[in-house]
């Protein structure tokens, strides 16, 4: 009786070690996919950076041309 009881509660801990795993392996998951997402929004800043800035220098650029 005692060894049943035993041989249950561990079944039951080995169950709860599980769903602790498999919680860890989405929050990576997610936490991946939040990465991969920022990666992406930076890059997309940045280019959004170089082409403001291609335009001021083109904005400049006509001014001075047009100065002369």
């Amino acid at each position: 009786m005692t060894r049943l009881i035993f041989i249950i509660a561990a079944a039951a801990l080995a169950g709860c070690g599980i769903e602790t795993a498999s919680t860890a392996a989405t929050a990576a998951a997610l936490k991946k996919q939040e990465l991969e997402q920022s990666k992406k929004t930076l890059e997309q800043a940045r280019q959004k950076i170089g082409q403001a800035m291609e335009q001021v220098q083109q904005s400049q650029q006509s001014r001075e041309a047009a100065e002369k």
